[in-house]
């Protein structure tokens, strides 16, 4: 493991309300560290409620215009918001390394991924319509597509750009004005896209930016003003957030969690299999994603082969500083993250829910001082463990065996979670068989192509409910109205 620790100072995450920025807060303020070196890196002020009112009123009063906008309008403002972001990808992706430990490579192609929600959503700006009810006696009876009005969006920490663009692209598209939370242990990229908004023209109010924490995420729930929620993040702040909308009952869009079982099957192509296994779970963010295929259940005839390819592979994963681009693994969020995912794997050791096949603890070195835990594969897991249904969220890969078809289907369908689910077979009937009994809200077979915009996202079970991509994540910023005129 090698390291070229960069010091970097992001100064400090403002608030955007209303086209302005604000240099002080009701919700004080916090030091933001750096998960390479465990230093402060920054200052965050955090929205407390008066703040959130107020970009709720700004939002509020920025509705009617925005609403009333020729589609094709809001179209070309997110184009120049789609442009601006491309322009500045590296420039975003450098950032969100600095303040999140994701590779800068991958951390730089995530708001090109970013920049495409816009471009796409920019797309359906001018084509919201409604339908005509055939044979309505006595008059004519029509559907209206209408925005909620102010949209509160509340996202996590891990890819936070991306997040913004899956949800606050169709949410304009839509016609409505937003709020958005940004989350306190990465609020820096977001603020600088905050700032080239200005440079897109996109009008004051219609986009307001907060860091905050739950004070300021509650307020928000609670406001009377904000007509719809749409929030990524885990179960316990998704439980909090139902609470708090009870009173105005509005309603809330979730995308949570995920435990996605990888299904290996005896005919899959093992040298493609192995690397993507690793690729996408302890070398994509470190582990750090809802949907990543972290628990990998293998066919007993070639389980022990694909348990020694995946120590093989995952002690040759480059780890070190994130702004390095010869790194692949970089640190977790903070140091509360890196100590619970060192207890979680712990826990599994101590009690034989696992093995440790290789990994399991944290780096050492020149790496010590960041919040470095190193990549950790752990073999016949069971899979009733906690490390086997609870999401980890870090760099861990568990592995269990199955014996025939219908076994693999029930492991993987064991658990609370239904993000995604992969298959890896080269029997065409299989994958169609598997996929259509696999409780999942996305089902990828022999590969992935993740948060693409023109397909829906979204769970089963506890992994959620609404849609994120494609004309589903529209109609989640819409809601429709009747018309009937009478003519005779």
């Amino acid at each position: 493991m090698t390291a070229t620790v960069t010091p970097a100072s992001l100064g400090t995450a403002r608030l955007y309300v209303g086209g302005e920025w604000l240099d002080a807060t009701s919700g004080g303020a916090m030091d933001k560290i750096d998960p390479r070196t465990g230093q402060v890196q920054g200052s965050v002020l955090l929205a407390g409620a008066a703040e959130v009112d107020k970009a709720v009123a700004a939002a509020k009063a920025a509705f009617p215009a925005w609403r009333d906008l020729p589609g094709s309008e809001r179209r070309k403002a997110l184009l120049r918001l789609e442009r601006i972001i491309e322009e500045h990808a590296a420039e975003l992706g450098g950032i969100a390394a600095a303040e999140g430990g994701t590779a800068v490579g991958l951390a730089t192609g995530g708001h090109h991924v970013a920049a495409s929600w816009f471009g796409y959503y920019a797309g359906w700006a001018d084509k919201i319509e409604g339908t005509v009810v055939p044979g309505v006696p006595g008059g004519v009876d029509y559907t209206l597509a209408e925005p909620y009005g102010v949209v509160g969006i509340i996202i996590t920490w891990n890819g936070p750009m991306i997040s913004v663009a899956m949800k606050v692209a169709p949410a304009l598209a839509a016609g409505n004005t937003v709020v958005l939370k940004s989350p306190e242990l990465a609020p820096f990229a977001i603020q600088r896209f905050a700032e080239l908004i200005e440079d897109a023209g996109l009008p004051p109010g219609v986009l307001n930016i907060l860091p905050g924490g739950p004070e300021a995420g509650d307020r928000l729930v609670r406001h009377p003003d904000v007509g719809k929620i749409s929030f990524t993040g885990g179960h316990a702040t998704a439980r909090k957030i139902l609470e708090a909308a009870q009173p105005t009952l509005k309603p809330v869009a979730l995308e949570l969690g995920g435990k996605s079982a990888n299904l290996v099957f005896p005919d899959a192509d093992l040298d493609a299999t192995v690397p993507f296994a690793v690729g996408f779970t302890v070398g994509l963010m470190s582990g750090q994603g809802c949907a990543l295929p972290t628990r990998m259940i293998v066919h007993r005839e070639i389980y022990d082969e694909v348990v020694q390819r995946l120590r093989a592979a995952v002690e040759a994963l480059p780890v070190g500083d994130p702004l390095d681009p010869s790194n692949v693994v970089g640190p977790v969020v903070s140091s509360a993250a890196c100590e619970r995912i060192l207890g979680m794997i712990d826990e599994a050791r101590t009690s034989g829910a696992g093995r440790v096949v290789t990994g399991g603890e944290r780096a050492a070195g020149e790496l010590a001082d960041g919040f470095y835990v190193k990549p950790t594969v752990l073999a016949d897991v069971d899979n009733s463990s906690r490390i086997a249904q609870e999401e980890i969220f870090g760099p861990v890969l568990v592995v269990l065996p199955f014996d025939d078809e219908e076994e693999g289907i029930r492991l993987a369908n064991e658990s609370t979670y239904g993000l995604a689910a992969f298959v890896q077979t080269k029997d065409a009937a299989r994958a169609h068989r598997v996929a259509a009994r696999l409780e999942a809200g996305s089902v990828f077979v022999n590969g992935f192509v993740p948060v693409m915009p023109s397909a829906p996202f979204g769970g089963y079970k506890q992994s959620g409910y609404g849609r994120e991509g494609g004309k589903p994540g529209l109609d989640e910023f819409l809601q429709t109205k009747n018309v009937y005129i009478a003519t005779v």
